[in-house]
């Protein structure tokens, strides 16, 4: 609530909670929008409101209490901006506008081959050896015959197992001396 003078209706609400006082020649922009947001409700009694143009002037006369002060004036009187910008006179004025440039793909050579190509050209190259070199047919061979040998090591180990079993089977069931 903005007032003017104090009286009876600044005892009245002063105890109501959410209810804030301002004497119109006092008055602060932080108190009237805290935080910058405007919208808050306000209530001005008509001494304040007469009062204003005595503080602040009007467009036509200077502020009484404020040496030299005049409500400041529009910039511009035509609040249609987007017309103002898109018109034909400000447009031909203004430089053209500038093209973003293009961004560097950033590719994964270990899981995309067109990128590690672009990185190294001899991929290709060191690809086509790799493969060459573990065809299919031989590697079939190579793995039957480790196949085998794995085998016969682990026939092996099975009889060496199978005589320790038995001899610590024989030690158990002997009878103490």
């Amino acid at each position: 609530m903005v007032y003017d003078e104090a009286g009876p209706l600044t005892r009245a609400f002063r105890n109501i909670p959410g209810v804030e006082l301002a004497q119109v020649s006092r008055l602060n922009l932080l108190r009237l929008a805290p935080g910058g947001h405007l919208g808050r409700f306000i209530i001005w009694t008509q001494g304040a409101f007469a009062k204003l143009d005595s503080i602040f002037g009007t467009w036509n006369r200077v502020s009484d209490q404020k040496k030299g002060f005049t409500l400041p004036r529009a910039k511009t009187f035509n609040s249609d901006l987007a017309r103002i910008i898109n018109s034909d006179e400000i447009q031909s004025v203004l430089r053209p506008k500038k093209t973003q440039p293009k961004k560097a793909f950033r590719g994964n050579p270990l899981r995309n081959i067109g990128f590690l190509v672009k990185l190294n050209p001899y991929a290709v190259n060191q690809r086509r050896a790799e493969i060459l070199r573990s065809a299919p047919g031989k590697k079939k061979a190579v793995d039957a015959a480790a196949a085998q040998a794995k085998a016969k090591a682990n026939a092996k180990k099975a009889k060496i197992v199978k005589k320790n079993r038995a001899a610590f089977y024989k030690q158990l069931v002997a009878p103490v001396k």
